[in-house]
């Protein structure tokens, strides 16, 4: 099965009726996408509550892609606000467990920085996550080239294989070290998850000028061609990995929710379960 959806859910307004207050945005999402991103989970580690209140407002088909806390991939500069990393892990699998119980936990990303690079001692690294991790399932998203150079590119497909990594692969712009290829080569045979960035070149580096890089960095409308491509990738994703989770993160500019649409109608994709669509009625 494909699972198309976007990141995060607060920020694409075109899905929602006018006035909808923030804390019922996710089941109005629930009645358009089958999954999606939480990224809340990267700048904290959840508490129950929160989780609870989430999978209870979407629909019982419904899964989630859980990004990791960003002490535990290394974005987090200083000291962390754990005694230790093991105690940092282990807050963080018990945020997971409302939607591991309610079967709606689809895998938790682990995407590392550009500076996490190819080197021994990143290999350990993680070798560790995944045992701290244990049976959860697990995304690995690179964003420093080294990774996929030729001396490494096998291996690091390998190794993923054999550790238990799910792929998680990008669409990006090609802008040197910082940036990866797409590599179409599932790790795991039951899932493959795919994010789209968007490829603006000039704004995926800090160096732009007169702006908030931030803002700038996923800015990018994908054509029509270029869905047709992925569309193509797909059906090659789908003869290796039962099931592909497709998420869009250009939302700079507010595109994502629309590509996203565009994708699942080229796709011919109807999903059962999502949530009623709520009635703007004025």
């Amino acid at each position: 099965m494909i699972y198309v959806g976007v990141t995060g859910w607060g920020d694409h307004d075109s899905l929602y009726t006018a006035g909808v207050a923030a804390k019922d945005k996710l089941q109005e999402y629930g009645a358009h996408f089958p999954s999606v991103e939480v990224d809340a989970s990267f700048y904290a580690i959840q508490p129950t509550r929160n989780v609870e209140k989430w999978v209870a407002s979407t629909p019982d088909s419904f899964r989630f892609i859980v990004k990791a806390y960003q002490g535990m991939t290394g974005h987090q500069r200083g000291e962390i606000p754990f005694d230790s990393k093991e105690l940092m892990f282990t807050a963080f699998k018990e945020s997971l467990m409302p939607y591991e119980n309610a079967g709606k936990l689809a895998m938790v990303l682990f995407q590392f920085p550009p500076w996490f690079e190819c080197k021994k001692e990143n290999v350990d690294y993680l070798r560790w996550c995944k045992e701290q991790m244990g049976d959860t399932k697990v995304a690995l998203e690179f964003r420093n080239q080294s990774w996929f150079q030729p001396a490494y590119h096998d291996r690091t497909l390998t190794f993923m294989e054999e550790e238990g990594w799910i792929h998680s692969i990008c669409d990006e712009p090609q802008a040197g070290t910082g940036s990866i290829p797409t590599v179409l080569h599932p790790t795991d045979p039951d899932n493959t998850l795919v994010r789209l960035h968007g490829r603006n070149i000039h704004g995926w580096t800090k160096s732009v000028t007169g702006k908030d890089w931030r803002e700038v960095r996923y800015l990018y409308d994908y054509n029509k061609e270029e869905l047709l491509g992925w569309k193509k990738n797909l059906e090659k994703l789908t003869s290796s990995s039962q099931n592909v989770f497709m998420l869009f993160n250009n939302n700079s500019g507010g595109h994502a929710a629309g590509n996203a649409k565009q994708m699942i109608d080229l796709l011919g994709l109807e999903y059962t379960g999502l949530a009623p669509k709520q009635l703007d009625l004025f």
